[in-house]
Order: C-alpha cells, then sequence, then structure tokens
C-alpha cells in the first residue's frame, strides 16, 4: 500500500515562496512518476506539476517560470519549490504517485497553501 505524505504547506503574502515536500512508501519509487496537484474551492483538481522517472519536467501554463518539481529517488520525496506566489494559487495541494506498472494512481492527504493580497 502506497502512502505518501506533505508537508509544507501555510500562509504567504503575495511574492513569497514556499517549498511542498512529499514523502513517498513506495518500493518501486525510482520507477514511479511524481508529480503536484491543487484544488481550489469551487473548483476542479488541477495539475499543477509532474516529474518522470527519468526526471523529466510538465507544469501548467499558470505555473510555469514560478514552481519548479524535483525528486530524490534515494530519500523516495518529491519536492515543489514555489516562487512569486499568487492569490490565485491559493489552494490545497495533493501530492501525487503514479505506478506505470499497474496503471495506479495515488494522492497524499493534501496541505493548504494560502496566499493572501
Amino acid at each position: 500500500q502506497v502512502q505518501l505524505v506533505e508537508s509544507g504547506g501555510g500562509l504567504v503574502q503575495a511574492g513569497g515562496s514556499l517549498t511542498l515536500s512529499c514523502a513517498a512508501s513506495s518500493n518501486t519509487f525510482s520507477f514511479n512518476g511524481m508529480g503536484w496537484d491543487r484544488q481550489a474551492p469551487g473548483k476542479q483538481r488541477e495539475l499543477v506539476a509532474r516529474i518522470r522517472p527519468g526526471g523529466i519536467t510538465t507544469y501548467a501554463n499558470s505555473v510555469k517560470g514560478r514552481f519548479t518539481i524535483s525528486r530524490d529517488n534515494a530519500k523516495k520525496t518529491v519536492t515543489l519549490q514555489m516562487n512569486s506566489l499568487k492569490p490565485e494559487d491559493t489552494a490545497v495541494y495533493y501530492c501525487k504517485l503514479t505506478d506505470w506498472s499497474t496503471r495506479d494512481d495515488y494522492w497524499g492527504q493534501g496541505t493548504q497553501v494560502t496566499v493572501s493580497s
């Protein structure tokens, strides 16, 4: 059973930075796709960033140039560095793991990010 535990959310002023971290219990972490989704009140959950096992990254247009996703396979962690935060970045952020062998997706419990104007 895969477990994902996020940390690092909080309240920050517009223009500030936050770093989100996710620790995974997967035994095949280095082969898993990792990423972050977010869901704002009244909106659908959306992709924020993805990082493939080989390190290729994908970002939502709204966060390109401001957010950076990275992974540490030895520590089984994925990190989302968020800079130049905007009020519209306010959401619950979820860590996501994709097991390519089974096509199963797993999410963490979520961490709240609030950006004040």
